[in-house]
């Protein structure tokens, strides 16, 4: 049996971890494969109840034996993660991996896992390189999963979409996650032309995540004609620093893809806005904010990107909390 903690059971984490989960005919048993990571507040959520997935065709449930809130819950368990999957926030790396080096974790529990950043926006792989992990060990993926965290205990799956991750994972672990994906009728590829997928879902974040966040909308509304050439000049300046980062992209064919998940996903709210909502830090930076980054770097104004990632940066009505 390969076992499974995922860092950062949210929203998507915990989708995630139902996916990896063992089905379970016999009604009341807890699966033992799948360990999740989260707030305590969800996590009790889950052990009284379950977690509870909404989908469109009608509900679901999933238990699960490990629920932990704390490393040091982890470390002091009887579980051994063959695969970390880290989903948290982007701007929640660096502490995980601050708590990751000040625990012994890493010589102990987790000593053979292999790491797995699910997560949004560039630039992960190289904060978590500070950790000094062989690189065999460390692999990145996607997900265009549109999943709703709606209260403790409770997600909704608002849309549908592929997961990918890097072709290099090692075979036996690509095994397990190809057949459970399919077990549960969800697709999974692994790419060997990983990064130009990542720079694709990172030039669709780059415009529906902030258009989104500034107007209060759900994804739809970047289908609205009066932001069609807002829309396309995003994607010009991101495929001209696509270009430079060695990745080739036409701005007409990313714009079809653009519009391609909007109308997939138009009435599912976007994590960019929920975050605004509950007034927290959004993962801007590591998006918009990432090509402004790269622009910077090869000397090349991103005017539009600058002005969506200030506007969103000035809407953090409560910057104490990003702190909690």
């Amino acid at each position: 049996m390969t076992n499974v903690l995922i860092y950062g059971a949210g929203a998507i984490g915990s989708f995630i971890g139902y996916i990896l989960a063992d089905s379970l005919p016999t009604k009341g048993q807890k699966n033992e494969n799948v360990a999740l990571l989260g707030r305590e507040s969800h996590m009790r959520r889950i052990e009284e109840v379950g977690l509870q997935i909404n989908f469109p065709e009608g509900k679901k449930s999933a238990q699960f034996k490990h629920c932990f809130t704390s490393l040091h819950e982890l470390g002091s368990s009887d579980f051994y993660p063959d695969i970390v999957i880290v989903c948290v926030k982007t701007y929640s790396l660096v502490g995980v991996c601050d708590d990751l080096k000040e625990s012994d974790i890493l010589q102990t529990h987790l000593k053979n896992a292999s790491f797995v950043l699910l997560m949004n926006g560039m630039g992960n792989k190289e904060v978590f390189d500070q950790l000094d992990l062989p690189s065999d060990r460390v692999y990145e993926g996607i997900t265009s999963f549109g999943v709703k965290f709606s209260r403790d205990g409770y997600i909704e799956l608002k849309g549908m979409g592929k997961t990918v991750l890097e072709e290099r994972i090692n075979a036996k672990e690509k095994e397990f996650l190809k057949a459970r994906f399919e077990e549960k009728s969800f697709e999974i590829e692994f790419a060997p032309d990983f990064k130009k997928h990542q720079w694709n879902k990172l030039m669709v974040n780059s415009v529906i995540n902030p258009i989104s966040a500034l107007t209060g909308k759900e994804n739809g509304i970047v289908l609205s004609d009066l932001l069609r050439e807002t829309v396309k000049n995003i994607v010009k300046e991101c495929v001209i620093i696509a270009g430079k980062e060695g990745i080739k992209a036409d701005t007409e064919s990313v714009l079809e893809v653009v519009y391609s998940v909007a109308k997939r996903t138009s009435q599912n709210t976007c994590s960019m806005l929920q975050d605004v909502k509950k007034e927290k830090m959004t993962e801007i930076d590591s998006i918009n904010g990432y090509v402004i980054q790269l622009a910077k770097k090869h000397k090349i104004d991103v005017p539009v990107n600058e002005t969506l990632y200030g506007l969103v940066k000035s809407i953090r009505v409560c910057p104490q909390k990003d702190a909690q």
